[in-house]
C-alpha cells in the first residue's frame, strides 16, 4: 500500500464554510443561519493514549500505568522525552489538512486534564488550581490549522481529574486516588477547567462548541450528572454564551436518564453507537429526545467496525439530519482507522516486558523503539487505508464502484484489488460486519485482519508473485468485482494463481454479468502456503473499460492470488454457424 503523503488529496471539499456554531430548535446551524451536518475526525490517541489503540493493552491497562512502568523502566526524563515527541509527531498540520482534503468539516479532540492542570494530589495547595500551558498551547496551534481549512474544533473532555468512569482505559482512571463522582475537589477543578477554556475561545468563530464529559460510566445518583453539568454550563456561560455545549449521557453516552428537559438554549445531546444494527429503531431512542425535547443530536462517537457498517451508520445519521464523529484518526497496525501506525520490535519487546517482567529491554533499546514508534505515528510514515475513507465519505452516497488499482489487459490483477464500494456491488461476503450489542456475539469480519476493512478475508501472502496479499477463506456465493480496461477486442490466456489443501475448487469469471469461462476447477496444491498457476486458454474479451466478476463456486476452500491475462498464442478457434437469415 502507498504511503499516505501520496494520497492527500482524494477528496476535495469545495464548500465554503460560515463560522459560528450555534443550536436552533433541532439544528445545528452556522451564523447564515444553514443547517451544519457535523462530520468530524475523532483525534483519539494524541493527548490521552488508550492502550488497546497502540496494542501495549497487554503491557499496561492505563496511560499512567504506561508511564509509570516507563518510568521504571527507562527513567523520568525519557519519558517525559518521549511523550513530548508523541505530542510533536502524533497530529501535525498535514493532519488537519488532509482530514479537510478528505471531506470532514470538523475535529473532535479529546483532551487530557493533565496537559491544563495538575491533580489535585500535586497541586502545591490544596483547593487551588495550577495551570500548565501545554494543553492551551496545543489547542492554539491546532484552532490555527482548523480555521486555515476551515474546519469546527469541538473540545471534547475525554480524561477529566480523576477520571470520570470505571472503563479506566478511556478516562485515565486510577482507581489508587478518587474519582470526578468521589471527590468535591475533582468537580471543581473540572469546573474551572472549563472555565479556563471558556476564557479563551469565547471569541473563537471556528470553536464548535464544548463536550463537557465523555462517556462516563459510573453508578450516580439521581440528577447527579444533570447538576453537575449544569453547574459546568453555568461558569462556561459566565464568558461564553455563543459556543454549543455538548452533553453526553452516562454509560457511555447512551443513557439520558435526568438529562431532559435542556437547562440551556444552546445546547446539543450526543449519543455515541457502536456495533449495533443501523437500523431507524437502534437510534429511535435519540430521535424520540430529539422530538420530544427539540433540541440538536450529535452521534459524538462511533468507529471500530468494517467499512460495510461505517457506511450504513453515516447513511443512517445523514438520512435522520444527525452529524457524526468518526473513531479515531489513526492506530497501530489497523485496517478500520484512517490511518495506521507500524509499530516496531524494540518498542514491541518493551510492551512483552510490562506484560511477562521476562527479558528487560536495555534504556538504549527502549529509547529507540518508543523515539522510532513516535515518530512513526507522523503521518507521512503512517499507511493510509484509503478504503476506510471512501466507505464514509463516497458510499454512503452512491452505489457505484470505483477500481482499486489500475487493471489492464493483458496484464496482472491481484485479487486483494477489487473495487471501492458496497457490499452487494463491489464484493459479497458471508460476514462483512460485527454487531454484537444487537446479537450478543462477535463477528470477524476479515478473518486476515489485513490490507483492507471489508468482508473480504485476506491475509499476508507467502505467494513470491503476490502484491503481499491475498484472498482466502473463501465459500461459495462469494464474489469479488474488478473494473478492467481491456486494450483490445480478442483472445486471451488467464493464469489463476492459487493454493489449496485439496482438489474441488471453483471459480468462474463474467464481464459486465456476461459468462466469459465455463468453471475454472482449481486442484490440490500441495498446501495454502504453496501457490501454483491454472491455465485457461482462449477466452473472448471486448475492448473497453468493464467491470470483471470473479465468483466462488462449490465448498471447496482456497486462496486466491492473482489473474494474469496474456495475449492468446493459439489459433483462433473455428466457430460453428448455428443459424442465418437473409433479409430483404
Amino acid at each position: 500500500m502507498k504511503k499516505s503523503t501520496l494520497l492527500f488529496f482524494i477528496f476535495l471539499v469545495s464548500n465554503v464554510f460560515s463560522q459560528n456554531l450555534t443550536s436552533l430548535n433541532k439544528d445545528i446551524i452556522d451564523e447564515n443561519g444553514n443547517e451544519v451536518i457535523l462530520r468530524a475526525a475523532g483525534l483519539g490517541g494524541w493527548m490521552l493514549q488508550e492502550p488497546y489503540m497502540f496494542n501495549y493493552s497487554s503491557g499496561a491497562n492505563t496511560q499512567h500505568e504506561f508511564k509509570e512502568k516507563l518510568t521504571n523502566l527507562v527513567g523520568s526524563d525519557n519519558t517525559e522525552l518521549f511523550f513530548e515527541s508523541w505530542l510533536d509527531n502524533f497530529v501535525t498540520e498535514q493532519d488537519i489538512d488532509s482530514i479537510a482534503s478528505w471531506g470532514f468539516n470538523s475535529i473532535r479532540l479529546p483532551m487530557h486534564y493533565e496537559l491544563f492542570t495538575l491533580s489535585i494530589q500535586q497541586e502545591p495547595v490544596p483547593g487551588e488550581n495550577t495551570w500548565l500551558t501545554k494543553g492551551f498551547e496545543m489547542i492554539d496551534e491546532l484552532l490555527s490549522w482548523c480555521e486555515a481549512n476551515q474546519l469546527y474544533l469541538i473540545l471534547d473532555l475525554h480524561a477529566a481529574p480523576g477520571g470520570q468512569g470505571y472503563d479506566a482505559a478511556i478516562s485515565d482512571y486510577n482507581s489508587a486516588f478518587p474519582s470526578l463522582w468521589e471527590s468535591v475537589e475533582n468537580k471543581n477543578k473540572t469546573i474551572a477547567l472549563w472555565e479556563q477554556l471558556a476564557i479563551r475561545y469565547s471569541d473563537e468563530p471556528w470553536i464548535g462548541g464544548y463536550d463537557l464529559l465523555n462517556e462516563t460510566n459510573w453508578e450516580l445518583g439521581n440528577n447527579e450528572l444533570r447538576n453537575f453539568y449544569i453547574q459546568v454550563t453555568d461558569a462556561i456561560r459566565e464568558y461564553d454564551d455563543e459556543h454549543i455545549i455538548f452533553i453526553e449521557g452516562n454509560w457511555f453516552a447512551n443513557d439520558f436518564s435526568g438529562l431532559t428537559p435542556p437547562w440551556d438554549d444552546n445546547l446539543v445531546y450526543s449519543f455515541h453507537k457502536y456495533w449495533s444494527y443501523n437500523d431507524t429503531e437502534s437510534i429511535q431512542w435519540v430521535l424520540d429526545i430529539r422530538n420530544q425535547n427539540n433540541v440538536p443530536l450529535w452521534m459524538g462517537e462511533s468507529g471500530e467496525n468494517s467499512n460495510l457498517w461505517f457506511t450504513d451508520a453515516i447513511r443512517l445519521f445523514e438520512e435522520n439530519e444527525i452529524g457524526w464523529a468518526w473513531w479515531p484518526w489513526k492506530k497501530t497496525e489497523s485496517i478500520n482507522s484512517a490511518l495506521s501506525i507500524t509499530s516496531n520490535s524494540n518498542f514491541q519487546s518493551i510492551v512483552n516486558y510490562f506484560e511477562n517482567g521476562q527479558n528487560q529491554p536495555s534504556i538504549d533499546n527502549a529509547m529507540l523503539g518508543l523515539m522510532q514508534f513516535s515518530n512513526d505515528s507522523r503521518i507521512e510514515n503512517t499507511e493510509y487505508n484509503r478504503d476506510v475513507i471512501d466507505a464514509m465519505m463516497r458510499q454512503p452516497h452512491t452505489n457505484e464502484t470505483v477500481a482499486y488499482s489500475d487493471n489492464v489487459i493483458p496484464g496482472i490483477i491481484h485479487l486483494t484489488n477489487y473495487d471501492l464500494g458496497l457490499e452487494q456491488y463491489a464484493y459479497s461476503d458471508a460476514v462483512s460486519g460485527t454487531y454484537q450489542v444487537s446479537t450478543g456475539e462477535y463477528t470477524t469480519w476479515n478473518n486476515g485482519w489485513s490490507y483492507r476493512n471489508d468482508g473480504v478475508d485476506i491475509q499476508v501472502s507467502t505467494d513470491n508473485e503476490s502484491n503481499g496479499y491475498h484472498v482466502g477463506w473463501v465459500e461459495e456465493g462469494e464474489w469479488l468485482i474488478y473494473t478492467v480496461d481491456v486494450e483490445n477486442s480478442g483472445f486471451y490466456d488467464i493464469v489463476t494463481r492459487y493454493s489449496s489443501e485439496q482438489a474441488g475448487g471453483k471459480i468462474s469469471l463474467l464481464s459486465n454479468g456476461l459468462e466469459i469461462t465455463n468453471q475454472i476447477n482449481l486442484y490440490n496444491s500441495g498446501g495454502y502456503s504453496n501457490f501454483i498457476n491454472r491455465l485457461t486458454t482462449n477466452i473472448y474479451l471486448n475492448e473497453g473499460v468493464q467491470k470483471l466478476k470473479l465468483k466462488i463456486e462449490g465448498n471447496i476452500s482456497f486462496n486466491l492470488s492473482k489473474l494474469e491475462f496474456f495475449d492468446s498464442t493459439d489459433q483462433i478457434p473455428e466457430f460453428e454457424i448455428l443459424l442465418a437469415n437473409t433479409l430483404e
